[in-house]
C-alpha cells in the first residue's frame, strides 16, 4: 500500500507518522488489493488536532475520513474507526464495484456561493427614514471557493455508497446505464434523493 502523511502547522514526528500507518493499515483486512493512504495531520486555533484521512481503492472508490479533538492521536483513532464501520457496511458491494471504462469520465465544475455587499443600490430605492445621500448596498453572489472532479459512470446505488463513502450530503456522477450527469444527495429526514439529467428536449415548434 502507498502511504503518506502530511504535516500542517505541526511539527512532524515520526512516532505519529507511524501510528497512523498502523491505524490505516488495518482496512487492508477488508481489501486485500494495493491501495493508496494519504493522511493529513494539522492543527487548528492552536489546540484543535484534525486528521484528514484520504484512501483510494484498486477499483477506484474514494473513502475520506475527518476528526478533530484536542489530541492527535485519539483523532487518529476516531476518524479510523469511523473509516471502518463505513468499510464494513459497504463491504461486499465494495469488492464488487469494479471500475467502468464503458463510458468516459467528464470534468464537472463546482462552485461554492455566499452573498457579499456588491454595489450600491440604484436611486429611488432608499428605504423610509433612510439617509438620502446614502445609498444602501445590495446583496450579490459570489463565487468563494471553486474545485472540479470526474464525474465517474456508476450506478444509482454506487453512488449513494461513494457519497457515504466520502461523507459528503451530495454526489455527482455519470448513470452508468443512460449515461447521463445524475445526482444523488442526503435529504433532512437522513433518506437519498436523486436528480436526473436527460438529452436536451426537442423543439416543440418542430
Amino acid at each position: 500500500m502507498q502511504f503518506s502523511v502530511t504535516f500542517r502547522h505541526i511539527e512532524t514526528s515520526d512516532a505519529v507518522k507511524e501510528y497512523a500507518r498502523e491505524k490505516v493499515e488495518r482496512i487492508k483486512k477488508y481489501f486485500p488489493d494495493p491501495i493508496m493512504a494519504h493522511v493529513v495531520l494539522s492543527t487548528e486555533r492552536g489546540y484543535q488536532h484534525v486528521a484528514d484521512v484520504n484512501i483510494q481503492l484498486h477499483n477506484g472508490l474514494l473513502i475520506k475520513g475527518r476528526e478533530i479533538t484536542e489530541d492527535m492521536y485519539s483523532s487518529i483513532d476516531l476518524v479510523m474507526a469511523k473509516i471502518e464501520r463505513q468499510v464494513r457496511r459497504y463491504k461486499e458491494k465494495i469488492r464488487h464495484h469494479k471500475a467502468r471504462a464503458d463510458l468516459s469520465e467528464i470534468p464537472i465544475a463546482y462552485h461554492v456561493l455566499e452573498e457579499a455587499l456588491e454595489r450600491p443600490s440604484q436611486p429611488g430605492t432608499t428605504p423610509a427614514g433612510a439617509d438620502e445621500g446614502v445609498r444602501p448596498l445590495e446583496k450579490k453572489p459570489v463565487v468563494v471557493k471553486s474545485m472540479q472532479f470526474l464525474a465517474r459512470p456508476m450506478t444509482v446505488d454506487e453512488a449513494i455508497m461513494q457519497m457515504n463513502l466520502l461523507e459528503n450530503n451530495f454526489f455527482v456522477f455519470r448513470d452508468s446505464q443512460t449515461g447521463q450527469v445524475n445526482v444523488v444527495y442526503r435529504r433532512e429526514d437522513s433518506s437519498y434523493g436523486l436528480i436526473e439529467t436527460g438529452p436536451p428536449a426537442k423543439d416543440l415548434d418542430g
